[in-house]
């Protein structure tokens, strides 16, 4: 009997010490207690890396402009904030506009890995680990970008995903790099005869079906920041 339990622990071990890891949520909920609940508004990225399925710690960009190259970063793990420091290099181009307006997080990392092991499932992309990225894409609007890494740390694909409504935009290494501008043009390709229309079409079609089983996905795992961040 001894021998089934510590079998059974064995096993569960791993599993406990992935759910130790915080989420991007967690990890901002840290950083507005000890740096204010204001450092929130001039967020300008969130990365982890490494995750399985979190990663250890979450690195954070504030916009700073009394900071070398505008910007401040600080990492946190287990539950408070490890390092501060200004990037040794100035931060290309300009922050403005580029801040996270966390009010229209709707994705957490948790919900921001669902999604994205579904469409690698999906996609017959086998990983290991994942990197997250959250910033603005160019229209302004809050973005989770999954990179799919392999045993070796090589990607096999990257997947962006809307943290508003949980959309997938665009994958590279997967469908061919297909974006929603390929679905929504589909039917203009239906005049492209021969194995190239027929590839293209059925990689779009494939998409298409992902982005639909993505947004089912996401009305099970979306969670409102703002929710999130009051409750405490």
């Amino acid at each position: 009997m001894w021998r089934s339990f510590a079998a059974l622990l064995l096993l569960a071990t791993p599993v406990w010490a992935q759910d130790e890891n915080a989420t991007a949520y967690e990890a901002l909920r840290v950083a507005g207690r000890q740096l204010g609940r204001d450092a929130l508004n001039h967020i300008v990225t969130i990365t982890g890396v490494k995750g399985n399925p979190q990663p250890e710690k979450w690195k954070i960009t504030f916009e700073d402009p009394g900071a070398r190259g505008g910007v401040r970063e600080a990492e946190i793990a287990d539950g408070r904030i490890t390092s501060e420091r200004e990037p040794g290099r100035s931060v290309a181009g300009s922050t403005e506009g580029a801040t996270l307006d966390t009010s229209r997080l709707n994705l957490d990392s948790s919900g921001a890995y669902a999604v994205a092991s579904h469409t690698a499932e999906v996609s017959h992309a086998n990983f290991a680990t994942v990197d997250y990225t959250l910033r603005t894409d160019a229209r302004g609007e809050p973005v989770w970008i999954v990179t799919l890494l392999n045993r070796s740390s090589r990607p096999v694909g990257t997947i962006h995903i809307g943290a508003t409504r949980g959309t997938v935009k665009r994958t590279e290494g997967m469908f061919a790099g297909a974006t929603m501008e390929d679905v929504e043009n589909d039917y203009d390709r239906e005049d492209e005869g021969g194995i190239i229309g027929s590839v293209k079409s059925r990689i779009s079609h494939a998409f298409h079906r992902t982005q639909e089983e993505a947004r089912g996905m996401f009305e099970r795992v979306k969670r409102s920041f703002s929710d999130f961040i009051n409750r405490e």
